[in-house]
């Protein structure tokens, strides 16, 4: 629990802090989707379960702390906004995972490193770092090919898989803003933020979440996955990954955001028995090929 605990002191540290917290969270997203199967529950009570639960250990771990600061009406403004963007980002990646496949969502939301450097350029005016962006392109290619994306092409293109489409880029653009907006917010501990964001998304979900009661269904298989992601997968990463956004630059944050895909399909190839096609290992070589260039790119500038 230690990552908990970083706060306002740790803000402006070491880069280098912020590199391993970036690798260890996305590392965690790529096992969310196989928590989320085997929950068996909708969507929706999926989110607010990772809401209430994640914010309620949250909580606990910021009153026993004592990292409680009071947050300037500024400050709310951009926790408000983040958490806003944050959870209906996750409403609609789920949902396109319906609408379109899991294949073609995954490629379509990780646009949303591009989008991240554009917005981090227009808004916080941060260089675009040109001279990286063939190597972000080529992670986005990898994960095209890792995704099986090549075996779809043939198949045209239907009106669902259009919503999905549309979803998961308005899922991906929400998910650049609510990074955005937690960069702002650096006098406050990252499990500060965490909580307020969660305990405000179980609030505004609940009316909602109330009307689908009778579809979700619990046993010991749901409640052990809802827990892990309440509490593993929201809790502490959502921490480690806020640490991170407060420490690195979004151009940073952007590279190590494919190692998510990666782990994905890690997970889809050791629990869930798939059988990888050659394109696939190349798209699987080409994200981690382009992730080490990226990175050893970055360290020559610094």
């Amino acid at each position: 629990m230690q990552a908990l605990a970083s706060g306002p002191a740790f803000a402006a540290a070491s880069p280098s802090g912020g590199t391993w917290r970036m690798v260890l969270a996305m590392a965690l997203s790529g096992t969310i989707g196989l928590l989320v199967v085997e929950s068996g529950l909708p969507a929706l009570w999926v989110v607010w379960l990772r809401c209430l639960l994640g914010g309620l250990g949250l909580a606990a771990w910021v009153g026993w702390s004592g990292q409680w600061s009071r947050l300037s009406w500024r400050e709310c403004g951009w926790l408000l906004l983040g958490a806003a963007a944050l959870i209906v980002n996750w409403l609609c990646l789920f949902r396109a995972y319906e609408y379109s496949g899991i294949a073609i969502a995954t490629v379509v939301y990780h646009v949303q490193p591009f989008l991240l450097l554009l917005l981090a350029a227009l808004l916080q005016r941060e260089p675009l770092p040109l001279n990286r962006l063939p190597w972000l392109v080529l992670a986005l290619v990898g994960v095209g090919l890792s995704s099986g994306l090549l075996g779809l092409a043939g198949q045209g293109t239907s009106q669902w898989q259009l919503q999905g489409i549309g979803l998961a880029l308005l899922a991906a653009s929400l998910y650049a803003l609510a990074t955005l907006a937690t960069q702002r917010l650096k006098r406050i501990a990252p499990a500060q933020i965490a909580m307020l964001q969660m305990l405000a998304g179980a609030l505004s979900l609940l009316p909602w979440v109330w009307e689908l009661r009778d579809q979700a269904v619990f046993g010991p298989r749901a409640w052990s996955a809802v827990l892990v992601l309440g509490l593993v997968h929201t809790a502490w990463m959502y921490t480690l990954m806020y640490t991170a956004f407060q420490r690195l630059q979004a151009q940073a944050i952007a590279g190590l955001s494919f190692i998510y895909p990666v782990m994905a399909l890690l997970v889809d190839l050791l629990w869930f028995g798939a059988r990888p096609q050659p394109v696939q290992w190349l798209g699987m070589a080409m994200i981690l090929g382009a992730l080490a260039a990226y990175r050893r790119s970055e360290r020559r500038t610094q």
